[in-house]
């Protein structure tokens, strides 16, 4: 970085996102790009809670559960997804860590509006996470479409669509009431 702060556009790499001062919270690097998120909605920090919870009472012991972690999947790639499941050994005992690499995770999920479809999916398959998880919200009922990596194409590949529950044997067990949305 120049010795003035000022930044080239598209010249950050993952590790500048712990030097710059005063980025707001939901910050990500996309192709060495500064993205700042807007304003979070209700829905989507509901269903965060709901998808946190339920994936807490399911995961194993091996894994943790974790809300709005930056991921370094490459050098100008320091995305934030809504919810992640990280491998235990990823975790540090003081919690000071910013950020998880993405060989540590086995699961990602968006919260995005049904119109959104941005380049964040193919990077996560791209880095080798097993995982992702897209939730749209669909008349203020969460709907969550479930891919998983197929090692072949490098690619995520659709594996169900979940409206009421979302209730799965892969990547573990697990049972959420989608539901309970308008209980929380």
């Amino acid at each position: 970085m120049p010795e003035d702060g000022r930044v080239a556009p598209g010249s950050l790499v993952a590790e500048d996102l712990d030097r710059l001062p005063d980025l707001p919270a939901r910050t990500e690097l996309i192709d060495g790009r500064l993205v700042c998120a807007g304003p979070q909605s209700s829905f989507r920090s509901t269903v965060v809670d709901l998808l946190v919870a339920g994936l807490r009472r399911a995961v194993p012991l091996e894994f943790r559960v974790r809300r709005g972690m930056s991921v370094i999947l490459g050098a100008r790639q320091r995305p934030q997804p809504d919810v992640s499941v990280v491998r235990a050994g990823a975790v540090r005992d003081d919690g000071g860590e910013t950020f998880y690499r993405a060989q540590d995770l086995l699961l990602v999920a968006e919260v995005v509006p049904a119109e959104c479809r941005d380049r964040k999916p193919a990077l996560y398959a791209a880095a080798g996470i097993p995982h992702f998880w897209r939730v749209e919200d669909d008349g203020g009922e969460p709907v969550v479409h479930v891919y998983e990596r197929d090692p072949a194409t490098r690619a995520y590949a659709l594996t169900g669509i979940h409206h009421d529950r979302l209730k799965l044997t892969v990547p573990f067990d697990l049972d959420v009431d989608l539901s309970r949305i308008h209980r929380l």
